[in-house]
């Protein structure tokens, strides 16, 4: 048996000398990283702070101005947080724990790539397409975003009185697929019944019977269109960081509480979900922090009004938003400027904080894992 020849300690040293320099570089983008966002900090208090301590900028005016618009950035995270955490926090419990594994190869990448999907494509999508569809249709809207998500329940109770040979046709670990033939029927059934529906309820004008018993304007941009949208965008990263906490668990504790007679829900509520919730709210938090700091989408589908308002049928305005319209106008060293600047530290200084301790969070999370037999 011929022995492989050991490298010439030339060769040796090449290959040591290239794993140092790969090291020393990508250390050195890690670092340089950090130091570009400690300095974009540092730069936003050094413009900020004189102006305040200074009287540049008057307590009457920031409250005036900063508080729409703050108020504006935190209603469109809400909606669009409202839309997209359900739809990814149950595709991630569905795809970690049920889903068969061929489908979850094939599934879990074509949700992650939707990421990549850039924030104008979206917002331009919402803003010209999605927002003048509602807008002719608005009967139509509301009975489908009430309709299927109570039709995927319905799915789910329907599926356990069927008789346990068409169960075993219709699996839950391919319920992705079958699924949909049975909500592209529901929606087709909204879309038929709403026309009738708005006549009969609300005299065929879905829109004046709202503005004129329950006083609520709809705007063509508002944030419901921004809700969607940007919950569209936000869906795929929220998914992705929660599946990989559920499938993150050690599967010792899911076959220990089956062994101990708990069904696959049981284990699901009772073990799963509690030993990955620091992951899942990293999640969370990573999903508010996009939302928040989006600009693009806000910008096109929100109508760009400060308004002070609960209802989802107006619109409003975010603080990176008019961060990115007024910016290019206002003089340096202005009050305006100033403002400007003011809303861009308090979207920095909240975005790294929610990612902060998400990352804290998520060291918490393999922590954990590695207590309990885990991969580290």
């Amino acid at each position: 048996m011929n022995l492989p020849s050991e490298a010439p300690p030339s060769r040796t040293r090449w290959r040591h000398r290239r794993d140092r320099l790969a090291t020393g570089l990508i250390a050195a983008g890690g670092i340089g990283v950090i130091l570009a966002v400690l300095a974009i900090g540092v730069f936003l208090v050094v413009e900020v702070v004189p102006a305040l301590a200074g009287g540049g900028l008057a307590v009457e005016r920031l409250h005036a101005t900063l508080t729409p618009l703050a108020w504006g950035t935190l209603k469109a995270a809400f909606w669009a947080l409202l839309f997209a955490l359900p739809l990814a926090l149950g595709a991630a419990m569905h795809s970690a724990l049920f889903m068969s594994p061929r489908l979850r190869t094939r599934l879990k990448p074509a949700l992650e790539l939707m990421e990549a999907l850039p924030g104008v494509v979206i917002g331009f999508v919402a803003g010209l397409v999605l927002a003048p569809w509602v807008e002719r249709h608005l009967a139509v809207a509301a009975l489908l975003l009430v309709t299927l998500p109570l039709g995927a329940l319905l799915a789910g109770a329907l599926w356990r009185w069927l008789p346990v040979a068409l169960r075993r046709c219709l699996p839950l670990a391919w319920a992705g697929l079958w699924l949909v033939p049975w909500l592209v029927l529901l929606g087709w059934g909204a879309v038929a019944l709403a026309p009738p529906l708005e006549g009969l309820l609300f005299g065929g004008d879905l829109r004046a019977w709202l503005d004129a018993e329950l006083g609520l304007h709809y705007a063509a941009r508002n944030a419901l269109i921004v809700g969607l949208a940007m919950g569209f965008a936000v869906l795929p990263s929220v998914y992705a960081l929660a599946e990989e906490a559920l499938a993150g668990v050690p599967s010792g504790l899911t076959e220990g509480a089956q062994a101990l007679g708990a069904t696959r829900w049981q284990a699901l509520w009772r073990v799963v979900l509690p030993a990955a919730a620091p992951g899942l709210l990293a999640a969370v938090m990573i999903g508010a922090g996009r939302a928040v700091g989006e600009t693009l989408i806000v910008l096109l589908a929100s109508g760009n009004t400060a308004l002070m308002s609960l209802s989802p049928l107006e619109g409003m305005r975010s603080l990176a938003a008019s961060i990115a319209i007024e910016l290019p106008e206002a003089a340096p060293g202005s009050p305006d400027y100033h403002l400007l600047l003011l809303a861009a530290l308090a979207l920095f200084a909240f975005t790294f904080l929610v990612n902060t301790l998400a990352e804290l969070v998520r060291t918490r999370l393999r922590h954990r894992y590695h207590r309990l037999g885990g991969a580290p």
